[in-house]
C-alpha cells in the first residue's frame, strides 16, 4: 500500500470511530470493561485472572495491511516478547464475526502465532464482538493497557504514525511502550489515550 493510498485512507478511518454498534468508549482512569471469552486453545480466559498484573489488549486482524506491517516488520513480536518478560500480559484480540474478513479458528489462530514468531500469552477469540464492543475497539490494531488495579491505563494506536508503511516505524514514538515502560516504573503515562488507526474491525 502506498502512502497516498493511506493517506487516501484517513478520513475513512476516522468516520470508523463512530461506527454504529460499539458502546461508549470505556474511560482511561476508570475501571476496564470485564469479559470471559475462549482462547484459541479453547480455554476460558477472564480479566479477572490477570487481577494484579499489567495487562495489554491487542485487536488483530491478520488480513489488514496495517497489522501486517508491525507483524511483518517483527514490531509486535518484539513488544509481546519485551513485556511479557517483564511480566505483562499481552493478550492478541479477534473480533472477526465468522464470514468477516479476519475470522479464524483456534487451530488458525495457533498456526498464525507460530509462523509469525508472536509471543502473546494468549490469542482472544471474540467472534461475538462482545469484548470488543465493550472496548470501542474500532480497528486493527487498536491497543489497551490496564494497570494491576483493572483500571484502564491507555487507549489508542499502537504509535503516533498512522500508515501501513514498515519504515515508519523507526520514526514514531510507539505509545504502548511508553505507557507501559512508564507504569512500570510507577510513574505518570504522559500520553493515555490517543486516535487508533488501521482498518475497522469486521463485527
Amino acid at each position: 500500500m502506498s502512502r497516498m493510498s493511506v493517506m487516501c485512507a484517513v478520513p475513512a478511518l476516522v468516520l470508523l470511530m463512530g461506527s454504529p454498534g460499539l458502546q461508549a468508549d470505556p474511560t482511561v482512569g476508570q475501571a476496564a470493561p470485564t469479559w470471559s471469552v475462549a482462547d484459541s486453545n479453547g480455554k476460558l480466559r477472564s480479566l479477572d485472572e490477570f487481577k494484579g498484573k499489567w495487562v495489554v489488549l491487542e485487536w488483530t486482524n491478520n488480513g489488514c495491511p496495517f497489522v501486517q506491517k508491525h507483524y511483518g516488520s517483527g514490531n509486535m513480536q518484539r513488544l509481546q516478547k519485551a513485556y511479557t518478560g517483564k511480566g505483562v500480559v499481552w493478550l492478541s484480540v479477534i473480533s472477526s464475526a465468522p464470514g468477516k474478513d479476519g475470522y479464524v479458528s483456534g487451530e488458525r489462530a495457533n498456526q498464525l502465532t507460530g509462523s509469525r514468531g508472536a509471543a502473546p500469552t494468549a490469542v482472544l477469540l471474540d467472534a461475538a464482538g462482545n469484548v470488543g464492543r465493550a472496548y470501542g475497539a474500532r480497528t486493527t490494531p487498536h491497543m489497551f493497557v490496564i494497570d494491576p488495579q483493572g483500571k484502564l491505563a491507555y487507549a489508542g494506536g499502537i504509535d503516533d504514525i498512522a500508515s501501513a508503511e514498515p519504515e515508519d516505524i523507526p520514526k514514531a514514538t510507539n505509545l504502548v511502550a511508553a505507557a507501559l515502560d512508564a507504569g512500570l516504573a510507577g510513574r505518570p503515562i504522559a500520553v493515555a489515550t490517543s486516535a487508533p488507526y488501521g482498518c475497522g474491525v469486521k463485527y
